[in-house]
């Protein structure tokens, strides 16, 4: 009787997880994945923050700099080095179009490096360009521009 407790009981969970997951709108989800996609960036977790990425993904770095697919920015930030430096997005807009599974997300964005100061090190807008093609929202495209530096 113990036993199927708790056999029930991690059902439940499950159930409550996957449902919660589902019951949220395009613009909940993009919010969900921007933030663990923050949180892999603060953690140095490159892999994972990857994941959030199309193969074919662009991003225009702050500087204007264009990289070309997930291979290129894996060299981008490996070429960076021992640079502690990582970037926080804040989401200030979201549209959705829901029947091309496409959603064009904008806001602000911080670089931090803990080594050097505990504010931001540099800033500016940012617009991001997201896909549901694979059924999960990816990100295909983004634009960061650089307005202020310290």
């Amino acid at each position: 009787m113990k036993k199927t407790k708790h056999i029930l009981f991690a059902v439940l969970c499950i159930l409550f997880f996957t449902s919660e997951l589902l019951s949220q709108n395009n613009k909940e989800q993009i919010v969900t994945i921007r933030k663990a996609s923050n949180l892999a960036l603060k953690a140095y977790e490159n892999e994972e923050a990857l994941s959030y990425l199309t193969d074919d993904v662009l991003i225009t770095t702050g500087y204007g700099v264009l990289l070309s697919g997930k291979k290129a920015l894996e060299k981008y930030i490996s070429d960076g080095g021992k640079c502690k430096m990582f970037w926080i997005r804040e989401t200030k807009e979201i549209e959705v179009n829901e029947k091309r599974g496409l959603a064009w997300e904008n806001g602000i964005w911080n670089g931090y490096d803990p080594e050097k100061s505990e504010g931001s090190l540099v800033n500016g807008n940012y617009s991001a360009m997201w896909t549901k093609e694979s059924g999960v929202w990816k990100i295909k495209s983004q634009l960061f521009v650089t307005l202020g530096e310290k």
